[in-house]
């Protein structure tokens, strides 16, 4: 360690967090020690190293390339994952995104570099100088970090963990588990049976419940016909930083709702939500339920056609309950304002939902745009009960997939018998799905109309990897998309924690009831004073503007 970097603020801060072994800070940051050659998270409850013997590194993958392997005590890989990456807006929180959606692993390098608009030689140049590691570290990071998951939690095959976790070979599994974590898979596995499995799956790791698999694994993207295959279905468990408001996140999912698609019950005992999802290799669904607050767990059942969809299906559903979000940091932003204070006080850990689909965000955003929450729900639920595709899940209420743009911008389809005219709607001949089931003015319906079809042929491509500026201006420049409406898609498809949207009523009221802004002003005066107050916020706003969602 040289002088210059033991002066450096940056390391300053990060020793200090791991001589108070501070969990707030897992998964943000690595400890490396160049003595023992293994690197840490910082609430390690190992002996605090020297700082002369420290790196840090901001991803498990840049301390593997530099030749250091995981802590067996405090499982590094395991920690609740980073908010940077939707924190930043540039090519790197971009590209880890994708990372973690599984892109690499699904379009290998060149279909990263190529969403993101560069070369495979610049994309990995870039990452080096910023990460200290490549694309192809980075998802092997990841697989590693499924594969230790899958390894201590079921009782998959071992052959069976490595086609899970994204792994080409069985060798190339063998030798990246004994890489990172200094012991085969069946020596992690039996290290877990003997007894330190119950503390991992208690604090970071998944489920030690015997319920991992009830069907068959294969090798390939599952074809749908006639005869479906049993689905794949095994249990894990979430890490997530405390205070997780576990409430508000799946309230604010059961209000948005749609019939068949969705189930929630959020009565005093266990929260669970569940839902269908089109997956890269064909239809699945999740359940999730937090068993009790402040147990920093939620408890998650996962039911797939093809076992290789296993590390999306849980990116995304952390995604969606913002699980990766560092809530103490948030939470003492906002507090410093004195009207928020008790808002933060009374319920902190608010989260900002995400999405499983961008492209059904997109779509339910526009529905939504000038309508209540709950006729949003009512078109929605016609429109899927319409035209979604059936799907049988073990899970109770979910009874069908959300329609894909292509169907919603199809011929509308006669339902069967069973469920009576399509949706409760009589279908003119040759009317498209959105006509047929959104009974909305012309006008919504023509930009829904228009957004399903390009979304269809690719013209139109929302994903999670996007820059946020250019997501809102694609979005403004199509005829009946305003500001809201491309706020509202930025903060729920990519996390964008930082989204205060412009004339938003619900949000003027909220800030009226908390006494943010003067109630007897105009109502354009009292968007200019919450967009002043709420410059205070950043880059926290989409935070801030749940909290006045609720207080509305």
């Amino acid at each position: 360690m040289t002088d210059v970097e033991l002066r450096d603020p940056a390391f300053t801060e990060r020793y200090r967090a791991i001589a108070a072994r501070d969990s707030r800070f897992d998964g943000q940051f690595y400890t490396a020690v160049r003595t023992t050659g293994i690197y840490c998270r910082p609430s390690c409850p190992a002996r605090t190293p020297k700082a002369e013997n420290v790196s840090f590194y901001l991803t498990s993958a840049a301390a593997h390339e530099a030749g250091f392997r995981a802590c067996k005590r405090c499982l590094p890989e395991a920690a609740p994952g980073t908010p940077a990456w939707d924190l930043r807006r540039d090519l790197t929180g971009r590209a880890m995104r994708l990372v973690a959606d599984g892109v690499v692993d699904r379009e290998g390098v060149s279909g990263l570099a190529g969403r993101l608009g560069y070369s495979e030689r610049q994309l990995h140049r870039l990452l080096v100088g910023e990460l200290g590691a490549g694309p192809l570290a980075l998802a092997r990071a990841q697989r590693a970090q499924t594969a230790r998951a899958l390894l201590v939690g079921t009782t998959l095959r071992l052959a069976d963990v490595a086609f899970a976790a994204g792994f080409g070979s069985i060798r190339q599994f063998n030798d990246t588990v004994a890489e990172v974590f200094g012991a085969t898979p069946s020596e992690l596995r039996a290290r877990a049976r003997r007894g330190g499995r119950d503390a991992a799956a208690r604090e970071i790791g998944p489920s030690h419940r015997d319920r991992s698999v009830d069907g068959p694994i294969s090798g390939q993207a599952t074809a749908l016909s006639d005869h479906k295959p049993e689905p794949v279905r095994i249990s894990l468990t979430l890490p997530v930083r405390e205070p997780f408001d576990a409430r508000g996140v799946l309230e604010f999912l059961a209000v948005r709702a749609v019939d068949g698609v969705e189930s929630a019950d959020l009565g005093d005992g266990v929260l669970r939500y569940a839902r269908t999802v089109l997956l890269p290799h064909g239809p699945g669904a999740f359940e999730v339920r937090v068993p009790r607050p402040g147990s920093g767990r939620v408890d998650l059942d996962l039911e797939l056609t093809d076992l290789a969809d296993a590390p999306v299906a849980v990116a995304r559903v952390r995604r969606l309950l913002d699980l990766d979000a560092d809530p103490v940091a948030v939470d003492s932003s906002l507090a410093a304002d004195p009207v928020l204070a008790p808002s933060v006080a009374a319920v902190p850990g608010i989260r900002v939902p995400g999405t499983l689909d961008p492209a059904e965000l997109l779509v339910r955003a526009i529905v939504g745009q000038q309508i209540s929450v709950a006729a949003a729900r009512t078109h929605l639920s016609r429109l899927a009960r319409g035209v979604g595709s059936p799907y049988v899940s073990a899970f109770e209420g979910l009874t069908r997939l959300f329609p894909t743009p292509a169907q919603i911008a199809g011929p509308a389809q006669a339902a069967p018998e069973a469920d009576g005219a399509a949706g409760g709607v009589d279908v003119p001949p040759g009317a498209d799905a959105a006509s047929a089931y959104l009974r909305l003015p012309a006008r919504m319906l023509a930009t829904v109309l228009g957004a399903a079809r390009d979304l269809a042929d690719g013209t139109l491509v929302l994903s999670v990897g996007d820059d946020p500026d250019d997501l809102r201006r694609r979005l403004v420049s199509r005829p009946g998309i305003g500001p809201w409406t491309a706020g509202y898609v930025a903060l729920r498809v990519l996390g964008d924690p930082d989204v205060l949207m412009d004339g938003d009523v619900a949000l003027l009221s909220g800030a009226r009831n908390l006494g943010l802004v003067s109630a007897e002003a105009s109502r354009p005066q009292q968007f200019k004073e919450l967009a002043l107050r709420g410059a205070a916020w950043a880059p926290w706003r989409s935070y801030a503007a749940m909290r006045l969602w609720r207080s509305a």
